[in-house]
């Protein structure tokens, strides 16, 4: 989820540009990222077209554009790097650091992308959208999980190449048409697809999942950061002030933040208040997988603040 926080238009100053530079100029020479590892790269201006564009001839690149002043990219961040690692080459991850690459953030700015993290994945030189904001560990597997299946489907890609990092089932179609929507944006698009799925499978955990998610970005879009975490900081016993910032620090990838901020407000509250913080509560857990250990680890933490 993007907002106008994170706007690539006239957010990046000289300053910005500088700091970034000496960054770039910093990092080895080989272009590897901090972690050393082959498998996610730093991709310059001048270095694109040959570290992206032709080497996604061989094996499907997915390029991170960031910046250091972007929050939900240093959530997102980490989260590629991690399953870039655990592909082991099925897929290599490119990082762009547009305030060191005004070229390629100028370009971005001409697709029609309004906000950064912003991830694509470029296959045979074309490139296509994946991501348009953080999003937590498992939507992320979700999303590339289906991304690869619908690449393998169109005969893009070889059946044991972008394998994602799980060995997941390859996706159903109603999933691929769902995630795509989520992806330009489509929240009713997205919505329809997965309601579809429900329709012979009403227990089906991803489309569960998925509306879920569509929930949030709905009251999310409607939100003003600023505001939502002024009024959480003021009011720390309004359970629809805890409501909204928590929405924002799940969009924002920070699922612990977000989790333990309605416990505490379970328990500091009583009647209404803490009722209401509740449920909202057990309605963010069906963003993620049930099995996740973060929702395991908040429904203990939960159940001690309610007895």
């Amino acid at each position: 989820m993007t907002s106008s926080d994170f706007s690539l238009h006239g957010a990046i100053d000289l300053g910005a540009r500088r700091a970034a530079a000496q960054r770039q100029q910093q990092r080895p020479a080989s272009g590897a990222s901090d972690d050393s590892s082959q498998h996610v790269i730093d991709v310059t201006d001048a270095t694109f077209n040959t570290e992206v564009v032709e080497r996604s001839r061989n094996v499907p690149v997915l390029v991170d554009f960031w910046a250091d002043w972007c929050q939900p990219c240093k959530q997102l961040g980490p989260i590629l790097e991690k399953l870039a690692n655990e592909a082991d080459g099925r897929w290599v991850l490119a990082k762009v650091d547009i305030d060191a690459n005004p070229a390629l953030g100028q370009q971005l700015a001409r697709m029609g992308v309004q906000g950064i993290p912003f991830v694509a994945a470029v296959v045979a030189g074309q490139m296509l959208p994946v991501l348009n904001g953080a999003a937590p560990e498992p939507q992320v597997r979700q999303v590339l999980d289906q991304l690869f299946a619908a690449l393998r489907q169109q005969g893009l890609l070889p059946e044991d190449d972008g394998a994602d990092a799980v060995q997941q089932p390859a996706a159903d179609p109603l999933e691929i048409e769902a995630e795509a929507a989520l992806q330009r944006g489509d929240l009713d698009g997205a919505a329809t697809a997965f309601g579809r799925i429900l329709e012979t499978a009403p227990n089906d955990p991803v489309a569960k999942s998925g509306l879920a998610l569509v929930d949030l970005q709905r009251r999310a879009q409607s939100y003003d950061p600023a505001a939502v975490r002024k009024d959480a900081a003021d009011r720390p016993d309004d359970a629809a002030a805890q409501v909204k910032a928590a929405d924002l620090e799940l969009v924002e990838g920070r699922i612990d933040d977000a989790f333990d901020r309605l416990i505490g407000t379970v328990r500091r509250t009583a009647g209404d208040e803490r009722e209401a913080a509740r449920k909202h509560l057990l309605a963010l857990f069906d963003v993620l997988p049930p099995d996740d250990p973060r929702v395991t680890r908040a429904r203990r933490k939960l159940a001690s603040a309610l007895f």
